[in-house]
């Protein structure tokens, strides 16, 4: 990953200057409350702060003892009556992950006007973060896992190569990484994305009654990917990964939000080394508009008492609902 982060820059900053203890500096005079980026030395935590009154009360007990963060609570000596919530981290070789973090959390703050919802809003960053940081030292994606990533980063770079895409709007739909009911969605439609490598790729598992259920969207798709897996004819989940930050060189606000979006998605780059042998050749692509009589289960059609349903869907008998990808990705595009 590439330290082409701003607060990355003020960081190597403040740390050439090897000013003893923890030193701020102001990330933009741009916005509207005041965002630090921090480092403390000798120590060398990097870290970002933010500003806030007094009367906000918070609890950061949760936070204590970390194994990769520190969260402190500290008065502001430059103005009056004002506190700094401050996130460090622990361990330097985890920098480039955290200064991407950091980054795609500023840039989901600076449009808030109240600073109440500013610092809530960390809190619950802060609250992911808490669980990602530790599965950073697992054992990485399990093969399934990364199938299924996979399959959702060859749908992702269709949507970022479409002439006139907003990457960043097409980042914000990926939704996946969130647990969410379908893998990319934004208030009027949703995609979700099966990826199969079986002996029987035109069967696909469906997770739960709402998933194919477009009840409350204007258009619901499906895409459909089927890999052949190898080890060494093909294409990896670490080269796809390659590829699309490459797309995504000149654009650095999207690439933050990417990169912050594999961590939460359980991608490290410090696992890169357990999946370099395994190798993805594409064989089908289809694209299936889910609507009428399509082979599904839907909430409404439950018997009272009746949930978290899972079933498959054999995809050869729907090919009457097939659509071309131009067909979806210009439908999406449009909305």
């Amino acid at each position: 990953m590439e330290n082409n982060n701003h607060i990355t820059e003020l960081w190597q900053q403040l740390e050439r200057e090897k000013t003893l203890g923890l030193v701020k500096r102001l990330y933009s005079s741009d916005i509207d409350f005041r965002i630090y980026a921090t480092f403390q030395y000798p120590e060398v935590y990097y870290g970002v702060a933010f500003n806030f009154s007094n009367n906000i009360k918070i609890d950061i007990s949760n936070f204590d003892n970390l194994k990769d963060l520190k969260v402190l609570l500290l008065d502001d000596t430059s103005f009056v009556d004002t506190k700094l919530l401050v996130i460090e981290l622990l361990h330097p070789t985890n920098k480039d992950v955290f200064a991407a973090l950091c980054e795609n959390l500023i840039q989901s703050v600076i449009q808030i006007k109240s600073e109440q919802k500013i610092i809530r809003t960390v809190i619950n960053q802060l609250n992911k973060w808490k669980t990602l940081f530790d599965k950073s030292s697992s054992d990485g994606l399990s093969t399934e896992q990364q199938q299924g990533l996979f399959g959702e980063l060859v749908f992702l770079q269709k949507c970022l190569l479409q002439q006139d895409a907003n990457p960043l709007n097409v980042l914000r739909s990926w939704v996946g990484v969130d647990a969410a009911l379908r893998d990319f969605q934004c208030s009027n439609w949703a995609v979700e994305v099966k990826t199969t490598a079986t002996n029987n790729p035109q069967r696909v598992t469906i997770n739960g009654e709402r998933q194919l259920d477009e009840t409350l969207l204007e258009n619901l798709f499906l895409f459909h990917c089927s890999v052949e897996v190898s080890n060494g004819n093909g294409e990896t989940l670490n080269q796809r990964i390659a590829n699309i930050r490459s797309v995504l060189d000149n654009n650095i606000p999207a690439l933050n939000v990417f990169n912050s979006k594999l961590f939460e998605v359980g991608y490290f780059d410090g696992h890169t080394n357990k999946y370099e042998n395994r190798f993805y050749k594409i064989r089908s692509e289809n694209c299936y508009r889910i609507t009428d009589n399509f082979p599904r289960i839907k909430e409404s059609e439950l018997r009272g008492g009746v949930s978290g349903v899972k079933y498959d869907i054999v995809l050869a008998m729907c090919n009457e609902y097939l659509i071309t990808e131009n067909q979806l990705l210009n439908t999406i595009q449009n909305l």
